[in-house]
């Protein structure tokens, strides 16, 4: 169970620091690759004991660390462009609400008991989610982006699901932490090169402070992913139930994070799917216990 709370914690601290890359004119770009880079400096240096020469032997994680690396760094260019394009309101719920797609793969592939208790929960997270995400009036959706509304929906449910899959069946002798500081290091590599283009074109100018805050944006980055691996393991529950608690959480305290620190609007429909997500804990809570 702390895994999984450590795991929320992780992702929360970055909605705030994202919150704070723009107050302090930071290139998010530049930040998110060297973010990579500190991510894997920090897996490797406090994990890198755990590396066993047996992992060799079977060497099917290594496409899946290549595959994390790709959905990593374009999933978030192409975040980025749709937050410009459609809005951030309707790009971050496509993105929050991509737990269906993992959670139901989950669900059908590992043959998971459904309980009402279950199916009820996921319905409130669903509601939950979307009543705090999404804001009516605020999109400025333009003509023909909405195809990067529907990529970010499956293309994040598929991370989710590559990396609980890997967790199960593709690891062998490698441990979670290692897999984790691999993969965002080969995102950190891929970044780099769209970054160095961006550079040679004079697309970009290159700044020292976006390298300070890609090393404080990588600590939270790197745990909130290996916690999350590790929280499937640990806690006992369906993975699918781990998951949806997860992200479910994580929209309920960045929401608190920004009602209290940076003052935003708290209008009823967000109240309202706060308490629908506290509620959808609660659900499936109860219907792990069974």
């Amino acid at each position: 169970m702390i895994t999984l709370i450590l795991a929320v914690a992780s992702s929360s601290i970055i909605f705030v620091i994202f919150k704070l890359f723009n107050r302090y004119g930071i290139d998010v770009f530049q930040a998110i690759v060297f973010n990579y880079f500190t991510a894997f400096l920090i897996g490797i240096g406090l994990y890198g004991q755990e590396w066993d020469a047996a992992a060799l032997n079977t060497t099917d994680w290594i496409g899946y660390v290549l595959l994390s690396a790709v959905l990593f760094i374009s999933l978030f260019l192409l975040m980025g462009n749709s937050s410009q394009r459609n809005g951030v309101a309707l790009t971050s719920t496509a993105v929050k609400m991509s737990m269906a797609m993992s959670m139901l793969l989950m669900i059908l592939l590992y043959n998971e008991p459904v309980s009402f208790l279950k199916i009820a929960g996921i319905m409130l997270a669903f509601a939950g989610v979307f009543l705090v995400s999404f804001t009516r009036g605020t999109s400025s959706t333009e003509k023909g982006a909405h195809w990067m509304l529907l990529v970010l929906f499956f293309g994040s449910g598929i991370l989710d699901f590559v990396l609980n899959y890997v967790q199960k069946n593709a690891l062998g002798a490698l441990t979670p932490s290692l897999f984790s500081a691999f993969g965002l290091g080969s995102a950190g590599v891929l970044g780099s090169v769209v970054l160095c283009i961006e550079l040679i074109r004079r697309r970009a100018v290159f700044r020292w402070k976006n390298v300070f805050a890609g090393l404080i944006l990588g600590i939270p980055n790197y745990f909130s992913i290996y916690l999350l691996i590790s929280a499937y393991r640990d806690t006992g529950w369906t993975d699918s139930t781990v998951l949806a608690v997860n992200n479910v959480s994580v929209v309920i305290l960045a929401a608190l994070i920004g009602f209290i620190l940076f003052k935003e609007s708290a209008g009823w429909q967000k109240l309202l799917g706060l308490l629908l997500s506290v509620a959808a804990i609660l659900f499936m809570y109860v219907s792990s216990l069974s």
